[in-house]
């Protein structure tokens, strides 16, 4: 029973030096056009007569680019389109600096009830070093005019590791946005994917990045503050205050299925992981000719469901259920992943829990290389 949409727009009014994800430069965009393509997608799911979503993730790209009409365009027709069930979540991404108070009453009269925004930083010069069009004014502006407007359940995304960025800078931003008193956190290393102005950077010698203990510090140091100020780590790489955990996020790490719409966007339905098409000309005229825009899709064999029942699983910091995993599969977990398990265990990477295994201290700095351990 699939419970979740994820929504995916391109479109951007500057592109970040470190983002991967399929975005396009908003101006001259068929940006009209091509939320009528993505509304016509969600016919081709018939959304409208399956079963009531429980959470809702538009993101991007920046959906906070579009213009209130587009918006509204999107959003309302939306409405008509999917089904909301009760105590849903309906998270929308904006960047501080893009919404507007006509936007922010378009979302809340929609029935949207949760922001992210891409703050990444406090500091003033980072920002512009990484490419945001964003300012730290903005922010506060951002933040007080959401909150005018009704929204309480509103989430930052801040990211550390940056080049030229000290553990000083981090602390003043993890103090700036300790004193907003928002409900959740989510703090990323930065990681250089290819095709992005930073792998170009990197590949010309013009960019100098943190070394790995750095990093470790400063992930260290993340996690020791927020959850010295009462936020609970949930994830490996997000916070929460008690019942403000992002719940669509959890339906990844849960391995469970969720539609995927919009150009480039993913999605996993009937144990089927698959990519739409990314260029937009390719993604509206496939919709146009009545096909879903799949590009590439792959069904997920019952091996590799329990690779990422692991995988997925330990980013959460309660880690994954003995009892989940022999009910899911009908094999006990330690017929399949025994030995990896008995193996993190002695290197003090994992721990045995109240019928869970899960990550420890140690072991979520090193949860890449846990992670890799439990591909069979």
């Amino acid at each position: 029973m699939v419970k979740s949409l994820y929504i995916h727009i391109p479109f951007c009014t500057q592109i970040c030096h470190y983002c991967d994800f399929n975005k396009f430069f908003i101006q001259n965009q068929p940006v009209d056009e091509y939320i009528q393509t993505l509304l016509t997608e969600m016919d081709l799911y018939n959304l409208s007569q399956n079963e009531p979503l429980s959470t809702v993730f538009i993101g991007g790209g920046t959906p906070s680019a579009l213009e209130p009409l587009q918006l509204e365009q999107l959003l309302f027709s939306m409405k008509e389109k999917v089904t909301l069930a009760p105590g849903y979540e309906y998270t929308v991404e904006a960047n501080p600096g893009d919404l507007s108070k006509a936007k922010l009453r378009i979302m809340k009269e929609a029935g949207v009830n949760r922001l992210s925004l891409g703050v990444q930083s406090f500091n003033e010069e980072l920002l512009k070093k990484i490419g945001r069009a964003h300012n730290v004014k903005d922010v506060y502006e951002t933040i007080d005019m959401a909150r005018e407007e009704g929204f309480d359940n509103i989430s930052i995304d801040l990211i550390y590791s940056l080049p030229g960025q000290t553990l000083s800078d981090l602390e003043d931003t993890i103090d700036r946005a300790l004193q907003l008193n928002l409900p959740h956190f989510s703090a990323y290393s930065l990681i250089i994917e290819p095709k992005t102005v930073f792998y170009i950077m990197l590949n010309k010698g013009k960019l100098s990045l943190q070394g790995e203990d750095a990093e470790a510090t400063m992930y260290e140091y993340v996690m020791e503050r927020l959850v010295e100020a009462g936020y609970d780590q949930y994830e490996i790489s997000n916070f929460a205050k008690k019942g403000f955990e992002s719940r669509h996020n959890l339906v990844y790490w849960n391995n469970e299925e969720y539609y995927g719409l919009g150009a480039g966007a993913h999605g996993y339905l009937d144990a089927v992981r698959y990519h739409n098409h990314g260029p937009l000309k390719k993604y509206m005229n496939a919709i146009q000719d009545g096909k879903k825009p799949i590009v590439e899709q792959a069904t997920v064999t019952r091996k590799e469901q329990m690779e990422e029942e692991m995988f997925l699983g330990l980013r959460k910091m309660e880690g994954v259920s003995l009892e989940h995993f022999q009910k899911r599969f009908s094999v006990n977990i330690n017929d399949v992943f025994g030995e990896t398990i008995k193996r993190m265990v002695s290197e003090g990477l994992l721990e045995l829990v109240n019928g869970r295994v899960r990550l420890t201290h140690p072991g979520k700095l090193m949860g890449n290389e846990v992670f890799q351990a439990f591909l069979l």
